[in-house]
């Protein structure tokens, strides 16, 4: 899957994913679509016109939700569940973890407004914790898209995987690098970047942060190799390893809490391996708040593209 190297547009991840599963749908009619009284956020809702045959509304009921996804994919069905990241992971846990990935069901999880992209509703409605409590559940495939051409192409892939997979989806509109052509691969890393001094191995909205602090050292001479790291888990160690292998330092870029993240993930597969200097841009140990802005929580929590600059620079420095 080819990427662009600079963005050339903005486009919403919830109208991509909306589409996609209406597209999958027209295509295979064992696809249900299971809602927990946010398709209009989610977007969703756009499966419910198409085919309101397949399309339940569980109300405010995230674990009866998923249960009965358990259910639908047991009778051969492959449901997708929608709700809020916060809900999908917290709410739901122990169905998820019982239901679903102890017997390995064929059910989709979406975890929409992921991060702190539900920048207006404050800590209770944002995920800074979702994907890494996820990727902790054995038989799991946690997947976080860079942009909306990449939520069109993680559809087809994730309906064609038997198996669970919880999709986290961003509310905001983010740039666009991933191009249209080509599929997309589970576990697979794509660099949007060439660069010899530095690798920034970055996830979801932290790859455009990623791209703007690339800019930035490049002015100093720093070459720098960003990464879109779209799958959370399963990691490819030995792309990991290939990638890192040569830098002088290496950068996680992530918009989650720092334990049982992205940058932990990586730093074990590098252990032992990799002699660059390394470091981690991701939430300290504590929740969301409400902002104007999704920008201003970025800036606040140190996820903003001089975040991710500072940290390069700070890297290289040390001895």
């Amino acid at each position: 899957m080819a990427n662009k190297k600079a963005p050339q547009k903005f486009e919403s991840l919830r109208k991509a994913y909306g589409e996609a599963v209406v597209e999958a749908g027209k295509k295979n009619k064992d696809i249900v679509v299971l809602e927990a009284d946010l398709g209009k956020s989610t977007m969703s809702v756009f499966f419910k016109e198409a085919f309101p045959e397949r399309y339940f509304e569980m109300g405010i009921a995230e674990q009866n939700m998923t249960s009965t996804a358990a259910g639908f994919a047991l009778a051969g069905k492959i449901p997708f569940t929608g709700t809020f990241a916060v809900f999908a992971a917290g709410r739901a846990y122990d169905q998820i973890r019982n239901a679903i990935a102890i017997p390995k069901a064929n059910v989709k999880i979406i975890g929409s407004s992921c991060g702190l992209s539900d920048f207006g509703d404050g800590k209770t409605h944002q995920s800074v914790e979702d994907g890494n409590i996820i990727r902790a559940i054995p038989n799991m495939v946690v997947l976080n898209p860079v942009d909306a051409e990449e939520v069109r192409k993680m559809i087809p892939a994730i309906i064609a995987y038997n198996g669970p997979v919880y999709l986290r989806i961003n509310r905001a509109d983010l740039p666009v690098f991933t191009s249209a052509k080509g599929t997309f691969k589970i576990g697979k890393i794509y660099p949007i970047t060439e660069g010899k001094d530095v690798a920034i191995f970055a996830t979801g909205v932290m790859v455009s942060k990623a791209m703007e602090a690339a800019e930035k050292l490049k002015a100093q001479k720093i070459s720098v190799q960003v990464l879109n790291v779209s799958t959370l888990k399963p990691l490819n160690k030995k792309e990991v390893l290939t990638y890192a292998a040569g830098k002088k330092a290496i950068i996680v870029a992530e918009e989650a809490v720092k334990t049982g993240g992205l940058g932990e993930a990586i730093a074990s597969i590098l252990m032992g391996n990799v002699k660059a200097k390394f470091d981690i841009v991701s939430i300290n140990d504590e929740f969301g708040r409400s902002a104007h802005t999704y920008e201003e929580l970025l800036v606040k929590y140190g996820l903003s593209s001089n975040h991710v600059y500072k940290s390069v620079i700070k890297t290289l420095t040390n001895k």
